[in-house]
C-alpha cells in the first residue's frame, strides 16, 4: 500500500475542500481500502467524513424519509419507518452483508461501491484503465450481465441497497464547492456504454450528504429477494425488490445482479398496470421484461433465474 494522506473534518464544507484535487472520502472503507490493498484504488488523501453531521434518518415533509450519508447500514436496516415505510430496502439492507460490515459500511458509500469482477480486482480491464478490453466477456462470466452490457464491459453492480432505492425513486443529494445538487438514483448510475470507468453521475470531487426517498413512493408491502451462490453473505446471483399498492394503481420492480447497474424494470411494471395482477400476468409481465436479454453463453441460466424470481416476489406480495 502507498503512503497517503489522512483528514477527518467535522464540517463537510472543510472535507470539500480537504478532498479537491483528487483526495477520497472515506467512510466504512469496507470497499475502498480492499482496494487500495489489491493496489486498483491509490489516492494520495483519505478525507473521513465519520465525523460529518449526515447520519441519522429524519423524516420528510412529502411523507418520505431522508436518510444521512453516513448513517451505518445496520442503523438503516434497524430503523422501524424504514422497516415501515420500505420493507424492501430494509431487507435488502440485511441481506447485503454480515452484521460486522454493516456496522461499519455507510449509505453513502455503499452507494459507490465498485463492482466485485474478479477481472477488475486482478487484471487491466476497461473499468480500471480505458482501452484495456473486457477480458470476462471471453473468459469467466457466469456471474455477469445479461441487461445492458457492451463490448466494453459485462460487470455487474454489487449495490443491494441501490436495488430496493431504485425501486422507490431514490433521490441523491450531495455538494461540492460549488454549491448543492441532487440526481435521481435512476440516473446517477451511467449506462455502460464504452465509458464503464465513469461509474456514476456525481460531478468531480462531489460528497453524497443524503438519500431521499419520497412520500410517493411509501409501499408497506414490498419485499426483496435476492438468490446467490451460498447461503452465506454473497453477492446477488439475481435479485429482485417489488412493491405492489393496488389502491393507487403501482407496482414497482427493480433487479440487481444482471447489469452494470441497479435495473429498473420499466417494461414489466407497465405491462402490469395494464393487466389484472394474475400470476398468469406475472410470468408475462417477467418475459417482457427479459426479452431485451443478450446473455453471454455462461450466464444464460440469469434469464430464467431472473424470471422465475420477479413471478414468485410479485406472487408473494399478492394479497
Amino acid at each position: 500500500m502507498k503512503e497517503f494522506a489522512y483528514e477527518r473534518p467535522t464540517d463537510v464544507r472543510d472535507a470539500l475542500i480537504a478532498a479537491d484535487g483528487g483526495g477520497r472520502y472515506l467512510g466504512g472503507g469496507t470497499n475502498l481500502v480492499d482496494l487500495m490493498k489489491e493496489g486498483v484504488e491509490a489516492p494520495t488523501r483519505l478525507v473521513d467524513v465519520r465525523r460529518l453531521p449526515l447520519a441519522g434518518v429524519s423524516e420528510a415533509p412529502d411523507g418520505g424519509l431522508v436518510i444521512g450519508a453516513t448513517t451505518t447500514n445496520s442503523d438503516l436496516a434497524a430503523h422501524p419507518e424504514v422497516r415501515r415505510r420500505y420493507p424492501a430496502l430494509s431487507q435488502a439492507v440485511l441481506a447485503g452483508a454480515s452484521g460486522q460490515l454493516r456496522n461499519m459500511a455507510t449509505v453513502g458509500g455503499n452507494l459507490l461501491q465498485r463492482t466485485r469482477c474478479a477481472y477488475f480486482a486482478t487484471q487491466m480491464c476497461n473499468k480500471r484503465v480505458p482501452g484495456t478490453g473486457c477480458p470476462a466477456i471471453a473468459g469467466e462470466h457466469h456471474n455477469h450481465a445479461i441487461l445492458g452490457w457492451t463490448p466494453s464491459c459485462v460487470a455487474t453492480h454489487p449495490s443491494d441497497m441501490a436495488v430496493a432505492m431504485l425501486a422507490f425513486d431514490a433521490v441523491v443529494r450531495y455538494e461540492t464547492l460549488d454549491g448543492p445538487g441532487e440526481i435521481p438514483l435512476a440516473d446517477f448510475y451511467p449506462p455502460v456504454g464504452d465509458t464503464p470507468h465513469r461509474e456514476t453521475a456525481l460531478p468531480p470531487g462531489a460528497l453524497i450528504t443524503a438519500v431521499a426517498l419520497p412520500g410517493s413512493a411509501v409501499s408497506p408491502r414490498s419485499r426483496y429477494r435476492k438468490v446467490r451462490e451460498r447461503a452465506s453473505y454473497a453477492f446477488a446471483t439475481v435479485s429482485v425488490a417489488a412493491g405492489l399498492d393496488l389502491d393507487a394503481g403501482s407496482v414497482r420492480i427493480a433487479l440487481g445482479g444482471v447489469a452494470s447497474r441497479p435495473w429498473r424494470a420499466r417494461t414489466a411494471e407497465a405491462f402490469l398496470l395494464e393487466a389484472p395482477l394474475t400470476p398468469e400476468a406475472f410470468r408475462a409481465a417477467a418475459d417482457a421484461e427479459l426479452a431485451a436479454a443478450e446473455p453471454l453463453p455462461g450466464n444464460a441460466y440469469k434469464v430464467r433465474l431472473a424470471g422465475n424470481l420477479i413471478e414468485t416476489v410479485l406472487k408473494e406480495l399478492r394479497p
